[in-house]
């Protein structure tokens, strides 16, 4: 029986590969999160993940500096457009929470500080976690930010210490996603840069968005202040349901 498995995941790797071989650059992140296959063996899952990692890598290390920082930025970019909900959510959170642009700046720039701090140090292997939890806080951290922003009508001086300590969070959900993507040895900073730029082009996105949608749909009737309960209560209550979800799932 256990020879029939090793030669079903032989011919499904066979085909993966020579399936994928024509456009081997834009399938180094796609199939990360895209067509995955299902086994119903474990054991075999993970072979047939540690051989597709395996190729990544080879790929990567063929390819020019250049090339390999940009397939990383773009990566990164994609993990909050479109694929990121939950970092959008949490992200328009804070936007909702004061809607003026020095205290958003503090509580973004500690967000950032705080999430590249745990990339680089899950990317480096000095931190491990499960990821199950850390998806499951990442919901509850979304929860937590909305219930202040209904609760306290201005960000309070601490603010920024709790937006921090999420940001710790939130990075680990990033450095999940790398450790699958597979980062080569020779440009490891690098890439990890690339990724972390990628993510903060993305963040920066969100927020220009939010900020001309709210100035052109409610600032001229003087109205902006008073979206920030709804839209709050909104993001909160898709924060609750995702940390259910999550929960359930471990």
């Amino acid at each position: 029986m256990r020879f029939f498995k090793i030669i079903i995941f032989n011919i499904l790797l066979f085909f993966s590969l020579n399936a994928l071989s024509h456009n081997p650059e834009d399938f180094i992140i796609a199939e990360i999160e895209e067509g995955q296959l299902n086994f119903e063996n474990e054991q075999i899952a993970e072979e047939y993940n540690a051989a597709l990692k395996r190729l990544r890598i080879r790929r990567l290390a063929a390819m020019s500096f250049e090339k390999k920082f940009l397939i990383f930025t773009k990566s990164g970019f994609d993990h909050i457009i479109p694929k990121g909900l939950d970092h959008i959510l949490f992200i328009l959170g804070l936007f909702f929470s004061c809607l003026h642009f020095r205290p958003l700046l503090i509580q973004v720039t500690a967000f950032t500080f705080a999430h590249s701090i745990t990339l680089i140090l899950a990317g480096l292997g000095w931190i491990q976690f499960q990821g199950a939890i850390v998806e499951a806080l990442i919901a509850l951290s979304i929860v937590w930010i909305a219930i202040e922003n209904c609760v306290f009508k201005k960000p309070s001086q601490w603010r920024f210490l709790v937006v921090f300590g999420f940001g710790l969070l939130h990075g680990m959900g990033f450095a999940a996603v790398l450790s699958h993507y597979g980062l080569p040895k020779d440009n490891f900073v690098s890439l990890l840069l690339a990724f972390n730029i990628g993510v903060e082009i993305g963040q920066l996105a969100i927020l220009t968005i939010a900020f001309v949608l709210t100035k052109l749909l409610w600032n001229k009737n003087g109205k902006i202040d008073k979206i920030r309960i709804p839209a709050s209560i909104i993001i909160g209550l898709i924060g609750m349901f995702w940390f259910a979800e999550r929960l359930l799932s471990m």
